[in-house]
């Protein structure tokens, strides 16, 4: 095989036995790698109808064919389980150094099963794999942990881990990678929690195998070139300001969501924008590995109140801690990402629920007795000493770990949610940014832009304009951009490269750059159709396994706010999402039922039959 190893690790920590098994080739052809593999694997192995924090629920890391190639940002890797934030599928993805480490170990995948008695991680060296005792690390937050386990093993290893957040389970504790890159949504951390696994320690020589060598270095130099022109043309200016700098394209198109999605401008957004970031608080741009952007922030605050370093904010944390809290003091957005770092949390689904908090003491529905403390819109030390006490389950923080939804339904308002499927919202306001409402409520994890991002027409003429606010045509569009994101996903890239790279196709879109890298690196030679299809394969298997779950259209939804409040400022005024109107195009376009449900036909034209056990 090229561009795969060719192995899988299986890990049952269980009985602490770890052994190796060979990639079908077949397998990696129809699903690529990384997320497409994880959820075959997921399919074969785990039970959509399963608790997700049970030994019995798996849990995948998977690289794709290009990580660690040295295709341009080709540093990705995903963890594939069953959320416990939602019960639907999940697909986590990171980058940094340690997918390309990972796969330098000779695996492609590592499927962890069943529960430790007592705390483990996991030390895998050229090929070697075995379980050490972590009770030492138990308790240790992400740098510590990671600091211990580099002196332990090798100071060159990488090591991908949780905090105190995935060890008490929060529902959307993640897994942090080289100390700042977050494995983020949906609590992963917290499966690998309640696996009492703390870490997983690589370190990997191993040559990735190219199938046409020659082919992909000419290729690469003209995709790096192109890159490298000119620094401020990089998709975004991602160089320049990192994904901080959309602050003020979305307050533009008033799609910043404000106030606990009530609104999409804020008044304070020049305080928290990328310029601001980059000019105050920058130390240098960090990079993942092979990656030419560098849209990665190694920033520090001094003020003595919120006083730290480390990676970010990116703009989803901004827009969560920030605008959607009515706060403009960046120092402490700084401060509370730097947290959720150190303890291992998603800061999407954190400033988002401190957000709904505020609403919810604001209308009254939750007293301050019970939060413990004053709590209002713009306080800024309250978003920082929630998120300290969320990350080690500390009195009200308790309520704050089990997300938004959970905690707006204790008050009995959950419709003060902002997700779909319990999963909050990144940060595109869809009454003005109509396919961004359609892709957050049909992505199989839940909210989610990373799953499907039809903003870049929206909202970046990327690859080409259109109106944001017509709902009309937006199914296709979607679902292409969700084909291509599962491809991107896959093959173990990052979505700035992939919008670089991108020929609009009939209101569709078409990946040619990654196409050639793929076909350079496997020898697969796929055509533009089957590596599509590849993508729609993936995407059908993920929503089979949320309607063996109980998903179904009525869990492909909006909160009401979006929906049939309309907007009240900004460009999109007076709009609302036509949600209903889009979902009933979308199932055409998709070939499933009218309840959102694969067709015969479709599952056979993929050979989503196959996908079971034997």
């Amino acid at each position: 095989m090229y561009g795969w190893m060719g192995k899988i690790l299986r890990v049952d920590l269980t009985s602490g036995v770890c052994k190796e098994e060979q990639l079908d080739p077949a397998v990696a052809k129809d699903y690529i790698g990384g997320r497409g593999l994880g959820i075959y694997l997921l399919h074969r192995e785990g039970n959509p109808k399963g608790d997700p924090l049970a030994p019995e629920n798996p849990m995948i890391m998977a690289t794709g064919p290009l990580t660690g190639t040295g295709a341009p940002t080709g540093a990705r890797y995903m963890v594939m389980t069953k959320s416990p934030l939602t019960g639907a599928v999940t697909c986590s993805n990171s980058g940094g150094m340690f997918p390309t480490e990972f796969k330098r170990t000779g695996y492609d995948a590592i499927v962890f099963s069943g529960r430790s008695e007592s705390p483990v991680y996991l030390w895998v060296d050229q090929g070697k794999a075995e379980l050490r005792d972590a009770a030492h690390l138990w308790g240790k937050n992400t740098h510590q942990t990671t600091d211990l386990l580099l002196e332990e093993t090798q100071a060159r290893a990488k090591v991908a881990c949780i905090g105190p957040a995935g060890e008490k389970q929060v529902l959307f504790a993640s897994i942090m990678n080289d100390k700042h890159r977050a494995a983020g949504r949906s609590g992963v951390g917290a499966v690998m929690g309640s696996k009492n696994l703390k870490a997983v320690v690589v370190r990997g020589k191993g040559r990735i195998p190219l199938a046409d060598p020659d082919r992909f270095k000419v290729f690469n130099k003209e995709i790096l070139d192109i890159f490298k022109a000119n620094v401020k043309e990089t998709p975004l200016g991602l160089t320049v300001n990192g994904t901080a700098g959309v602050v003020m394209a979305t307050q533009n198109f008033g799609v910043l969501p404000t106030k606990n999605w009530q609104q999409g401008t804020f008044e304070g957004w020049e305080k928290i924008d990328g310029e601001e970031l980059t000019k105050k608080f920058l130390k240098k741009n960090s990079a993942c590995y092979g990656c030419p952007i560098g849209c990665g922030r190694l920033t520090r605050v001094d003020d003595e109140k919120f006083k730290g370093e480390g990676e970010g904010p990116e703009y989803e944390t901004i827009y969560a801690m920030g605008s959607n809290c009515l706060i403009d003091n960046l120092p402490a957005i700084l401060k509370a990402n730097y947290l959720c770092n150190e303890l291992g949390m998603d800061t999407i689904t954190m400033g988002a629920t401190i957000a709904c908090a505020m609403e919810l003491v604001d209308r009254g529905y939750l007293s301050e007795d019970q939060v413990g403390r004053s709590l209002e819109w713009g306080d800024a030390e309250a978003l920082v000493e929630l998120t300290r006490m969320t990350g080690t389950r500390e009195g009200f923080g308790d309520r704050l770990a089990q997300g938004s939804y959970r905690l707006a339904d204790s008050c009995g308002h959950p419709e003060l949610a902002p997700v779909s499927k319990k999963q909050e919202f990144p940060g595109y306001e869809p009454r003005g940014s109509q396919a961004m409402g359609l892709a957050y409520a049909t992505s199989p994890i839940g909210g989610s832009h990373m799953r499907g991002d039809p903003a870049y027409f929206e909202l970046f003429s990327v690859p080409e304009a259109m109106d944001p606010h017509i709902w009309e045509g937006k199914a296709k569009v979607t679902k292409a951009f969700q084909d291509l994101s599962a491809i991107i996903d896959s093959a173990g890239l990052c979505i700035f490269f992939a919008v670089r790279n991108l020929a609009a196709k009939d209101l569709g879109v078409a990946p040619t750059g990654i196409l050639e890298y793929i076909n350079a690196a496997t020898g697969i030679d796929y055509t533009l159709e089957e590596l599509m299809q590849a993508g729609e394969r993936i995407i059908n298997a993920e929503r089979i396994f949320l309607t063996e779950a109980g998903f179904s259209r009525k869990d492909d939804s909006l909160p009401d706010r979006l929906t049939k409040t309309p907007a009240p400022t900004g460009p999109a005024k007076g709009m609302v999402c036509h949600l209903e109107e889009m979902l009933d195009d979308y199932y055409k376009v998709q070939e499933w039922t009218a309840d959102g449900i694969p067709e015969p036909a479709v599952i056979e034209k993929l050979g989503l039959d196959k996908l079971k056990k034997d």
